[in-house]
């Protein structure tokens, strides 16, 4: 971790005051954590943006097991990919559906790809992907 290093911004009163009631509501101690994690998650969103950065990530799926096919699919999909899944687990809801949770890692072009493949199979009745940097900035 660097040096700690003040500095001082101008904000809109109504702004701040908003800001102070989101803060709270989400249990931070002070304003500075809570700037510094929004520092960190809008680099991130940068690192996503630009395709090319190591990150990973988690696809979640819902889907209804009987569909025809389905989880054959869902399967081939995952085993073409194994390069960038990390490690799968699935768990049986009811005597229907399903959750899949997936772990990747890899570029974000390369895990929204993924994602895309698999949220669009015939039969998904549900999913997200949630991407982070493989390489976090400093706490």
């Amino acid at each position: 971790m660097g040096d700690i290093t003040r500095f001082g911004i101008s904000i809109d009163s109504d702004l701040l005051d908003s800001f102070d009631r989101l803060i709270t509501r989400k249990g931070y101690q002070n304003r500075s954590e809570a700037i510094r994690d929004l520092i960190r998650a809008t680099i991130v969103e940068d690192k996503t943006a630009a395709g090319h950065e190591e990150m990973v990530g988690t696809i979640t799926m819902v889907y209804n097991h009987h569909v025809r096919d389905l989880a054959d699919k869902l399967t081939e999909h995952q085993h073409h990919h194994h390069h960038q899944i990390v490690s799968a687990l699935h768990v049986h809801l009811d005597a229907h559906n399903c959750l899949e949770v997936l772990v990747l890692r890899g570029s974000s072009a390369e895990i929204n790809q993924i994602a895309d493949e698999l949220l669009g199979v015939k039969g998904v009745k549900h999913g997200k992907l949630f991407l982070t940097s493989a390489t976090p900035e400093h706490h």
